[in-house]
């Protein structure tokens, strides 16, 4: 009964295998085979190369992705209404009059107030064209992913269910849906990371926050300081070449995605002390100066280091495209500093305290950044715990507590979600230094996608206060993470929040987001994935995959 009633309330709009579910739909019943000629055809001239691109994957994914439904018998009672289904022939893409034509790359990295997402698409239950537009071609890149979501696979047959199928304006209730990986703790490869992309473009997410160096290693190579990772990266095999980032930034782009590059400072940057000791303090191997080995921290006390640091940051920064550059800021252990003989001697001659000198530090550092075009990207400490200056741009990035997000809005920074009790992945494993069998990770319990899923970016803030609110993103910190578990770890639960940054609070019905509407479509896109090669973990067993709603509590 309890499967009955889910069908009974949800049957007539559930587009089972659309993420995040666009924000106006219209669905019917009618099933739609995928012509043998089906091409997808774009009004425009000379449209960009990346575009094209975009739409031989979706060709490509429709083909092959050979999804069954997920439902008793995968689809087999359909067979002989198929048989006589008509076929669509073609997608039709236009950009609306009006808008200037660029490149999914460039659209990507638009000021991220007045970035283009939205589309519109109709696909017919009659077999006639279907039709996809939109402002821009990273509209058209996200329209694409939509109508990629809508094609199972029946003996060899491609077909759409639930035409026709109207889906009105849609776009993103915020503009920042992002993943952040720590490539530092654990080192992943170019195609690792490329792999990531794939599945963040497939549920629309549109920033890759690339935490690339901490404390552990620093696997990035710069031209002018190229002995940091010769000497600071685990081995030469793990490092990321210029041609590598730009490789990575190239590939995000073309997927819709910005990437958002993090060179944390003063902390977290023990492992710096190997080629520039001269920069750095409280090297020690004892961890009463950090929460976990290596270390070390920035002397910001020193004019020379924050030179020093200042120019390794513009030295990055001024290769990457993105109009946001983070310079981290969280866990700055200021006990270190009083224990520094030269950090001491540094604020006597200057006058300063410590918190003043760590102001200069973060000004010199962000000054430079911005004298690139980008806005810093810090995390919530600079702004909660420090009393330092910041520029009016910054973008805080909240991750102690999601009840800290009102405390920092408080403050008139813009913020991005980022809280270790809904978002962080790693969270669960138990904890990974040695000599500790009863212990656990200092942020246990486990983040289903169910808590992430219920994840309101409006709590506890006024009115006025939402325009404050960029988005957010799940973050995985890798002490316990490699290549080997990177897919599992990550999807489908990374999709969660996907979903609650471009649907919003209501679903196209008007009914508030909700569980029992998103299980069904989340067992979907993890199935695809899968298809795709991402190794996305199962979260029931098959037996409650094909039967919506008889596995829920």
């Amino acid at each position: 009964m309890l499967a009955i009633a889910f069908l009974l309330l949800f049957g007539f709009q559930l587009v089972a295998g659309l993420w995040p579910i666009p924000r106006s739909l219209q669905s019917g019943k009618t099933l739609v085979k995928l012509g043998t000629t089906f091409d997808i055809q774009v009004q425009a001239t000379n449209p960009p190369s990346d575009l094209l691109d975009a739409i031989d994957r979706t060709k490509s994914h429709i083909h092959n992705d050979k999804l069954q439904r997920l439902i008793v018998g995968r689809g087999a009672n359909n067979m002989s209404e198929l048989a006589k289904a008509p076929s669509l022939s073609r997608l039709v893409l236009s950009i609306r009059a009006g808008h200037a034509i660029r490149s999914i790359s460039e659209e990507a990295i638009q000021p991220i107030s007045s970035r283009s997402e939205g589309y519109s698409l109709t696909v017919p239950s009659d077999g006639s064209s279907a039709v996809l537009t939109a402002d821009s071609t990273l509209g058209l890149l996200r329209g694409l992913t939509t109508f990629e979501q809508l094609w199972y696979d029946l003996d060899g047959t491609t077909y759409a269910y639930e035409t026709p199928i109207k889906i009105d304006n849609d776009a993103p209730a915020y503009p920042y849906r992002g993943l952040m990986l720590d490539t530092a703790r654990n080192f992943f490869g170019v195609q690792d990371i490329k792999r990531t992309l794939d599945a963040m473009s497939l549920v629309k997410m549109n920033t890759f926050h690339w935490h690339i160096v901490d404390s552990q290693s620093f696997p990035l190579d710069i031209a002018e300081f190229p002995e940091i990772a010769r000497q600071g990266a685990y081995s030469s095999a793990e490092t990321y070449k210029t041609t590598d980032i730009q490789d990575i930034v190239s590939y995000a782009g073309a997927r819709g995605i910005d990437v958002l590059m993090e060179i944390d400072t003063p902390g977290h940057t023990a492992i710096i002390a190997e080629s520039h000791p001269e920069h750095m303090t409280c090297n020690t191997p004892a961890t009463q100066f950090s929460g976990e080995p290596p270390t070390g921290q920035l002397r910001f006390s020193s004019p020379a280091t924050t030179n020093f640091t200042a120019s390794l940051l513009s030295s990055i920064a001024k290769t990457l495209p993105s109009q946001f550059f983070s310079t981290g800021g969280d866990e700055v252990n200021t006990a270190c500093y009083t224990h520094d003989a030269q950090t001491q001697a540094d604020l006597k001659s200057s006058g300063r305290t410590l918190e003043q000198a760590l102001s200069v530090f973060v000004q010199a550092t962000h000054t430079a950044i911005a004298g690139l075009g980008k806005s810093p990207v810090v995390w919530e400490e600079m702004v909660l715990e420090h009393q330092i200056s910041l520029r009016n741009d910054t973008v805080v990035m909240v991750w102690i507590s999601s009840q800290h997000a009102a405390s920092v809005a408080a403050k008139n920074f813009r913020i991005v979600h980022a809280p270790s009790d809904y978002f962080y992945l790693d969270c669960g494993g138990g904890e990974w230094l040695g000599n500790s069998p009863n212990s656990n990770s200092w942020c246990d319990p486990f983040k289903t996608w169910q808590k992430a899923y219920t994840f309101d970016p409006l709590a506890n803030l006024t009115t006025a206060q939402a325009k404050l609110v960029l988005g957010g993103q799940q973050l995985l910190w890798t002490e316990q993470s490699s290549p080997e578990n990177l897919d599992p770890i990550v999807w489908p639960r990374a999709a969660s929040s996907a979903e609650v940054f471009w649907t919003g609070p209501v679903l196209p019905d008007g009914n508030p987001r909700n569980l029992t509407f998103a299980l069904p479509r989340m067992h979907d896109i993890r199935y695809r994935m899968v298809q795709r090669g991402v190794r996305a973990i199962a979260l029931q067993p098959q037996w409650c995959a094909l039967r919506p709603g008889n596995c829920n509590a």
